[in-house]
């Protein structure tokens, strides 16, 4: 690492100077405390009774013969103010189970990465499918579903203990992921947090993978058994603020280190502490954490988790552009991609900041993808609505294509919306349950043909009715109700199609690959349109009113219908009409008219294979 690149925010390789690092016989430690009067190392090493670090220029630094991997320890600091402090390592590879806070000596020279050919053949092109499973690893499966329970013959009262390690994980996710279609995970934040109930967007250790699950290598051998299975790993990054915990960053060295000095703008709606990006040491640190996880882990793509905060001062646009931020992130973004250029990065924003996905080079923020965020609350609040009253909302579903190109945009069912109140995805479809299964698959549907990369959270796919709770599994038993077993084998259906079928991914952020073919029948919410560049193309109608058209007619402007690929409506996935065959086509063709007619049942998705 070079110093003065670190001291001047350009630096990407902090890791690999600070925190612990194996030398000789034994162990090299340094932390940064500019301000600080005296820093002690304390450790299992020197029973906690602490050894003298030796200062130049604000870094503190000390071997420590004899000190070995998966020893405990921490840095205790006098501060500017004189008060004494005990804290964890701010690049510590590796912490101790919450509620305690050391940090662990590791090597990551350890693990053998045997994913060679992934990592040979990643593409972060926009020609390639992308659809995200959404995942917290703590609730996707655990040993018992309620505590109390027994598993193995024990009887599982702790959260810890019901928890999966990261390589028991492996099999089943890696089998889940493939057999659905999913091309991607994102794992909502792994590195250390304090609090179960944060999700990790509070956290502590932004270089340690959090030990809930076992350790480093043991998250190494998750993820390339992910790779070897060809399926891709996203990793939400907290690039805005951080936990206000005394053994912290907060306060590091007596000082305001790393957040700002001033109540007003130093803490954040969450209660944590925001990051103050003007400081060189902070965009070194947080440029590094990004390295760190493409790097040590091979993570193939970072999700940024409140970007608006990073362009705007509390995420208001009235309260001005946070100008030295913006210059942060684009020098992050531009770095990462000198550095990695096959990994994606994804912009959770809701903002309307124009240029969120242009290169760097082109005045952009160099993001790859941005959350459509207006997208999601649009479509669910179509859908949400009173069949009936559906005519007077009709362009909700069709503002979308109005922006779409000002972006390349990823469209988001996220574990926001299934928390607080909200209701999870299927739940919030109108109607009682037994309407809402058919209104959810035509709802997926839809986000399938729509252009856009996709992302589902966990239990969105089986119709999961129960919000989501970070101390319980997912609902998995209800898979025994043929309802939610029918959605997701149309889940998996869905997948498959987007997978099996170009026209669904490639040029879709070019406007010639969309072509509307209804999109004024506010009377009848009826709507379709087509997907793909050439000859051949993907139609896709949608009736999403509450009533049955047993005959609705179109003009494909020369297409003819070739093949019915999916339907929403179908008996396999809980619907009312048989998949057809040779003996029983679904469409009608009038070739003095030159119309194609239909059958659209009520909240009915259906898409063919056209050809010109």
């Amino acid at each position: 690492m070079d110093i003065r690149q670190y001291l001047e925010g350009y630096a990407f390789d902090c890791y690999e100077f600070f925190g612990a690092h194996l030398m000789g016989k034994g162990v090299l430690f340094r932390t940064y405390a500019p301000r600080a009067q005296e820093v002690s190392l304390i450790g299992d090493f020197n029973d906690w009774q602490g050894q003298a670090m030796q200062n130049e220029g604000g870094i503190w630094s000390l071997h420590v013969p004899g000190a070995k991997v998966g020893q405990f320890y921490k840095f205790r600091i006098k501060g500017a103010n004189g008060q004494l402090m005990e804290k964890a390592d701010p690049y510590a590879f590796s912490s101790e189970l919450r509620p305690k806070t050391a940090s662990v000596i590791y090597d990551h020279s350890t693990y053998r990465f045997e994913d060679a050919e992934w990592m040979s053949q990643r593409s972060g092109t926009t020609e390639q499918p992308i659809s995200i499973y959404e995942l917290h690893l703590g609730s996707w499966r655990t040993k018992v579903h309620e505590l109390g329970e027994a598993y193995e013959g024990q009887v599982i009262e702790e959260e810890e203990d019901n928890w999966f390690n990261y390589r028991e994980l492996a099999e089943p996710l890696a089998a889940y992921i493939k057999d659905m279609g999913y091309t991607h995970v994102e794992f909502m934040p792994i590195y250390e947090y304090p609090l179960d109930a944060s999700w990790g967007y509070q956290p502590s250790g932004f270089f340690s993978a959090t030990s809930r699950y076992g350790s480093p290598d043991d998250l190494k051998f998750l993820i390339d058994h992910l790779h070897q299975n060809g399926i891709g790993v996203i990793l939400d990054i907290v690039p805005v603020h951080f936990v206000s915990d005394a053994f912290a960053l907060g306060n590091y060295d007596g000082t305001a280190l790393y957040e700002y000095p001033h109540p007003d703008v130093g803490f954040s709606e969450w209660g944590s502490y925001n990051f103050m990006h003007s400081r060189g040491e902070v965009r070194s640190f947080l440029q590094s954490m990004g390295a760190y996880w493409l790097d040590k882990f091979h993570i193939d793509g970072l999700r940024y988790d409140a970007v608006s905060r990073l362009i705007y001062w509390q995420g208001e646009e009235a309260r001005g552009t946070i100008d030295h931020t913006i210059l942060f992130l684009k020098n992050m973004n531009q770095g990462l991609h000198d550095r990695f250029p096959e990994v994606i990065l994804i912009a959770e924003d809701s903002t309307s900041y124009p240029g969120v996905t242009r290169p760097v080079k082109d005045g952009g923020l160099g993001f790859d993808y941005k959350w459509d965020m207006g997208f999601m609350h649009d479509t669910l609040d179509f859908f949400k609505t009173a069949p009936w009253l559906r005519t007077e909302h009709y362009n909700k579903l069709t503002f979308s294509m109005m922006y779409f190109y000002n972006e390349r945009y990823m469209l988001p069912f996220s574990h926001d919306e299934v928390v607080h109140g909200k209701a999870t995805i299927s739940q919030k479809m109108f109607g009682d349950y037994e309407e809402k299964f058919p209104q959810s698959r035509a709802l997926y549907m839809y986000m399938f043909a729509h252009p856009g990369k996709k992302l589902n959270f966990m239990g969105n796919d089986f119709a999961q009715l129960r919000e989501w709770d970070e101390k319980r599994e997912q609902d998995w038993p209800l898979l025994i109700y043929p309802n939610h077993d029918s959605h997701l084998a149309f889940f998996k259906a869905l997948n498959h199609l987007y997978l099996e079928y170009p026209e669904l991914y490639e040029g879709e952020y070019n406007p010639e690959a969309y072509q509307w073919v209804v999109v004024d029948d506010g009377l009848g919410v009826v709507y379709a349109f087509y997907r793909g560049l050439g000859k051949r193309k993907v139609f896709f109608v949608f009736n999403l009113c509450g009533q049955v058209y047993d005959f609705y007619t179109f003009d494909l402007r020369g297409g003819l219908i070739k093949e019915e690929l999916l339907n929403s409506d179908w008996e396999e996935f809980g619907g009312k009409t048989a998949r057809p065959d040779d003996k029983n086509q679904t469409w009608y063709y009038d070739a003095e008219k030159k119309l194609h007619g239909l059958t659209l049942q009520a909240y009915n998705g259906r898409a063919f294979l056209v050809e010109f």
